[in-house]
C-alpha cells in the first residue's frame, strides 16, 4: 500500500484480493471512519470512464429509526395551547 497526498488530494494504492467468487478491496480504518463506513455498510459502486468509484450510501432514516432514538432525557413535554376560544373545528 502506498500513499500520495499532493495538493490536498488523498490517494492511495492497495491490492485487490480474491474473496469467494468475487474480488475485494480493503478500506483503511482512518478512511472508513472519515466517511462513516463500518462493517455491513452499503457502498454504491459507480463505473466511470476513468475507473471505479465507491461511495457510501446515505439513506434517510425511517420513522421507526427516528422514534427509536427518543429517550426520557430528550423527550419534550406536551405543549398546552389552551382551550377553544371561538368556532374552531376539533
Amino acid at each position: 500500500m502506498s500513499i500520495n497526498n499532493n495538493k490536498g488530494v488523498f490517494s492511495m494504492t492497495t491490492k485487490v484480493q480474491k474473496w469467494g467468487n468475487s474480488l475485494g478491496v480493503r478500506i483503511p480504518q482512518k478512511v472508513a471512519e472519515r466517511f462513516g463506513v463500518v462493517n455491513g455498510s452499503e457502498l454504491e459502486l459507480c463505473v466511470e470512464e476513468r475507473g471505479i468509484l465507491l461511495k457510501p450510501v446515505i439513506k434517510d432514516p425511517t420513522l421507526e429509526e427516528l422514534l427509536a432514538q427518543i429517550t426520557e432525557d430528550n423527550r419534550h413535554d406536551e405543549i398546552d395551547f389552551g382551550g377553544s376560544e371561538g368556532n374552531e373545528l376539533l
